[in-house]
């Protein structure tokens, strides 16, 4: 998404992710329902843009006609035919777990339809929750901005939130932070037993002193300000290797972290892409408002998760 521009610099977050890319092959990827013109579209130009080798999975007619209203020549890609969108989730899910694709992206099905394929038991589990993690390029920011989970969890517990964290620690590594600066964000930066989100973030920042949290720094609790501004945290004399240089914004649910990543979105004119981390191969939850730009984003992170992975995760037990 890009609604606004700021005077600070343009953001290029499609840009930024294809030059850390270099030379990597396109990634196999389902393309779960593709049944509208945005999802076969979307598809088509990031295979021409060489980040995905897409496969359609879904009902063959509705793909066709799709194809048809978006100019697109009918063999131009691959189609496996599934009777609805249920079955076109469990299809590519079953791919993803036969090692025929490396990642998932979601086409005009319902985002639950396709996780509910995703965390069946038969699905793309791990011993991970899975979490999604929005990737912001912000004009004011002087590097990349990741905030998670402002889509799948909507009141994480501690364990939950740990998983969190571990999930964006690793998409960092993917986009070449190597030990990444986690805020654990609540309204204050003090731990106060009236607000249980500074409780959870004084917990998770010990379980990563104790070495249950691994890849990355972490504070918290942290204000927004504090995490994000050098002179905010040094007016709070707050002495941090995090405070005002954080990479990654962990919020206390998902309905904070959806109005902050909106807020960026269209108020701080950031370009954001999505992705869901955790399943044993990354997925992309495309939607129908996502700009031709956030999809190719979106493609761009599948291909850099799949390949720092480099295979699938352990199914757990």
């Amino acid at each position: 998404m890009n609604h606004r521009s700021h005077p600070d610099r343009q953001p290029d977050l499609l840009g930024r992710l294809t030059a850390l890319r270099g030379q990597m092959k396109p990634t196999p990827c389902a393309v779960v329902h593709p049944c509208d013109v945005e999802s076969v579209s979307g598809a088509h130009q990031a295979s021409q843009a060489g980040l995905i080798d897409p496969v359609l999975v879904g009902p063959q007619l509705k793909i066709a006609r799709a194809l048809d209203q978006a100019g697109i020549a009918a063999g131009a890609m691959r189609i496996v035919a599934t009777e609805h969108s249920h079955a076109a989730a469990d299809k590519a899910v079953a791919m993803a777990r036969a090692g025929e694709v490396a990642a998932l992206m979601k086409g005009s099905l319902h985002t639950d339809e396709l996780m509910g394929a995703a965390i069946a038991a038969e699905g793309l589990r791990t011993a991970r929750r899975m979490s999604h993690v929005f990737v912001m390029d912000v004009p004011a920011y002087d590097r990349l901005l990741l905030i998670t989970d402002a889509a799948i969890n909507i009141d994480p517990d501690l364990d939950c939130k740990s998983d969190i964290v571990r999930n964006a620690i690793d998409l960092a590594h993917a986009l070449g932070v190597r030990v990444p600066r986690v805020a654990i964000l609540s309204a204050v930066e003090t731990v106060s037993a009236r607000i249980p989100s500074t409780i959870d973030a004084a917990a998770l920042c010990k379980m990563a002193d104790r070495g249950q949290i691994t890849g990355g720094i972490l504070d918290g609790p942290l204000a927004f300000d504090n995490a994000i501004s050098v002179e905010a945290a040094q007016q709070k004399g707050i002495v941090s290797q995090v405070a005002g240089r954080a990479d990654i914004l962990i919020v206390p649910d998902l309905e904070a972290g959806n109005m902050l990543a909106k807020q960026l979105s269209y108020f701080g004119g950031a370009d954001s892409a999505g992705i869901v981390m955790g399943a044993r191969c990354p997925i992309a939850l495309t939607s129908r408002a996502d700009s031709i730009e956030a999809r190719l984003a979106s493609a761009a992170l599948l291909g850099l998760v799949a390949a720092a992975r480099g295979a699938a995760a352990p199914i757990s037990t």
